[in-house]
């Protein structure tokens, strides 16, 4: 790889096309994380009690697991510039919710709804597949996915003092309405300045639309496994709202337990009926891909992302409780983790594409274990400044790690690209879902360890996982076919 193929000072062809990209994932993730570094005025002004503030995090990160699977298929099908641009448009309603909310009730209904915004991220590393070849493919997702993801240290950094400069009780909401101002604005400037792919170049869409495509019976059986975590995350937070704050009564809560095993068994008679095909007569071998490939980058990102959205949310508050700080230093503190991510997630890409998918992968997961065991030993006694510094280098490798999956993610199977992106981005957040919940009845130092555990258990997956090479094919419209290559 050439520097003079990807100069990023450029602004014009695909660079252009990951500017205008990687800047509409930051948006999607200011907003989203507008509440974290104002939680305890948001608290204060809203009279929320720990539970409720604890509920918000989880509520935050919970319609994403849905909502990244659903905007996965939506991208295959109409392509990631019309997506995305309805997405940032759509998004930015929530912000206006919560940034009006007077209760608790209010301030949950707009939490659960901003996390339709999250699912901006599954939409990008499409787009940005199509317009960069296999050998760049790593750095540049890397690229979108690390400056992208800056969005909420960027939040951290700037929404306090935004907040302070309106004064009295209610900067906040002048704070966190101004995140949904621009992400609306900028959905106008995406849909005017992008295309989906390069000028000649095929866009290859799904056969079906409605579940994601295997290529033989024990694929089939795996992806239904896999979607098992997807649906608990979300009766985990059923349970979570029904117990301890309660949000919702405990007949609501078994009533949205049978909706949510009723919807598992409609979504697995749709996978049958889109694949019902390849069960009794399987595609020929050039045209297979192993979904083990999307189940093991699934369990990794759920270590990965998902412990990143746990800690993002929670991370200023934990700085401010165990070293007696005040909101905005908090906040910036915090801001050191995500802060990783404009070279922590690039570099993760970079050494992908250079060293190999799976050798990166495991160097990072077990880095990834090693960092979060070093801050569960984090107290009082410690120095402030060798906390802030064991986050970060924890962070360096969370984020290359998440760099490294999606290093490998549009390498599978091009037009289904955005389906795995989204089942790979909703297990981050099934992941998040999970963590918080466990913070919810543990201590900070606990936390840390189970995401230790999980990271080990992640690295042992990685054995399993192969190293992409060769070419994968895509039929063309014609009925033609074209081998891409992967490696």
């Amino acid at each position: 790889m050439s520097s003079e193929s990807l100069n990023l000072f450029s602004f014009r062809g695909k660079i252009k096309i990951l500017h205008l990209t990687w800047v509409a994932f930051f948006i999607t993730f200011f907003a989203w994380f507008n509440h974290a570094p104002l939680l305890m005025a948001i608290s204060k002004s809203l009279s929320l009690t720990s539970d409720q503030v604890k509920t918000l995090l989880i509520l935050n990160v919970a319609l994403t697991i849905p909502a990244r699977i659903i905007i996965g298929m939506l991208t295959d099908k109409y392509g990631p510039k019309l997506t995305y641009s309805l997405l940032l448009a759509i998004g930015s309603v929530p912000c206006f919710i919560f940034a009006l909310a007077d209760n608790f009730v209010q301030a949950a209904i707009g939490r659960f709804l901003l996390g339709f915004i999250g699912a901006g991220f599954v939409v990008g590393i499409r787009m940005v597949s199509e317009w960069f070849p296999a050998r760049q493919l790593g750095t540049a997702e890397g690229i979108y996915g690390g400056w992208g993801n800056f969005g909420s240290a960027a939040a951290a950094m700037s929404l306090p003092t935004i907040a302070l400069l309106f004064g009295g009780d209610d900067g906040w909401r002048y704070a966190i309405g101004l995140t949904g101002a621009i992400s609306l604005v900028y959905s106008v400037i995406y849909y005017f300045s992008v295309t989906d792919t390069p000028k000649g170049s095929t866009y290859f869409k799904p056969k079906n639309i409605g579940a994601m495509e295997v290529t033989s019976p024990g694929d089939f059986v795996l992806l239904l496994v896999m979607k098992v975590p997807m649906y608990a995350a979300l009766a985990l937070l059923t349970w979570k709202l029904s117990n301890g704050v309660p949000l919702i009564s405990n007949l609501s809560a078994n009533l949205i337990y049978c909706g949510l095993t009723l919807l598992y068994l409609l979504d697995a008679r749709k996978t049958y009926s889109i694949n019902r095909e390849v069960l009794s007569n399987p595609p020929a071998p050039m045209h297979r891909y192993k979904f083990k490939q999307v189940a093991v980058l699934n369990l990794l990102y759920f270590a990965t992302f998902g412990s990143e959205l746990a800690v993002v949310s929670m991370l200023p508050l934990f700085f401010s409780e165990t070293f007696t700080l005040d909101p905005i230093k908090a906040g910036l503190l915090g801001s050191a983790y995500a802060f990783m991510n404009l070279m922590s997630r690039p570099a993760g890409g970079l050494i992908s594409d250079r060293w190999g998918r799976k050798p990166t992968l495991l160097i990072l997961t077990a880095g990834l274990a090693v960092g979060y065991f070093t801050m569960s030993l984090i107290d009082a006694e410690w120095p402030l400044y060798l906390a802030v510094a064991a986050a970060m280098a924890c962070s360096f490798f969370v984020q290359a790690g998440e760099g490294a999956v999606f290093a490998v993610v549009p390498l599978i199977k091009r037009r289904l690209t955005g389906q795995i992106a989204g089942m790979t981005g909703a297990y981050g957040n099934v992941g998040a879902v999970f963590y918080l919940t466990v913070l919810s009845m543990v201590s900070y130092q606990t936390f840390f360890l189970v995401i230790c555990a999980t990271a080990l258990f992640g690295f042992a997956t990685l054995l399993l996982l192969e190293e992409p090479e060769g070419q994968m094919a895509e039929v063309l419209p014609d009925g033609s076919v074209s081998m891409i290559d992967v490696a």
